[in-house]
C-alpha cells in the first residue's frame, strides 16, 4: 500500500524560507513521478514542481520558478521543496502526490489528474 507523508509546513514572513519533505512507502519502484501541489482556501489546486525519479528531470510552475527547488532522494524515497523568497499568495496547503512505476513522459505539473497517490498535506503560511 502506498503511503505518502509530507512534513515541513509552518508559518513564515515574506522573503523567508521553507523546505517541505514527502516520505514514500508501500513501493520499490525507482522511477516516478513525485510532485508538489497546493490550494489555497477558495482556490482551485494547482502544481507547483514536479520531479521525474528516474532521471533527475524537473518541471516547475511559472510562479514558482527560481524560488523552489524540488530535488529526491531515491534511496530514502524521499521528495524535498526547497521554497525560498516566499511570498503571501504561496500561502497555502501543499500536497505530494505521485504517480509509481512510470514514464518521464507522463510527468506534468500543469495537470493533477493522472496522480494516484496523495499526502494528506502540510500547511504553509506566509505573512507579510
Amino acid at each position: 500500500q502506498v503511503q505518502l507523508v509530507e512534513s515541513g509546513g509552518g508559518s513564515v514572513q515574506a522573503g523567508g524560507s521553507l523546505r517541505l519533505s514527502c516520505v514514500g512507502s508501500g513501493y520499490t519502484h525507482s522511477s516516478n513521478c513525485m510532485g508538489w501541489f497546493r490550494q489555497a482556501p477558495g482556490k482551485e489546486r494547482e502544481g507547483v514542481a514536479v520531479i521525474y525519479t528516474g532521471d533527475d528531470n524537473t518541471y516547475y510552475a511559472d510562479s514558482v520558478k527560481g524560488r523552489f527547488t524540488i530535488s529526491q532522494d531515491n534511496a530514502k524515497n524521499t521528495v524535498y521543496l526547497q521554497m525560498n523568497s516566499l511570498k503571501p499568495e504561496d500561502t497555502a496547503m501543499y500536497y505530494c502526490a505521485a504517480v509509481i512505476g512510470t514514464w518521464r513522459t507522463v510527468c506534468t505539473v500543469s495537470a493533477s489528474g493522472g496522480y494516484n497517490y496523495w499526502g494528506q498535506g502540510t500547511q504553509v503560511t506566509v505573512s507579510s
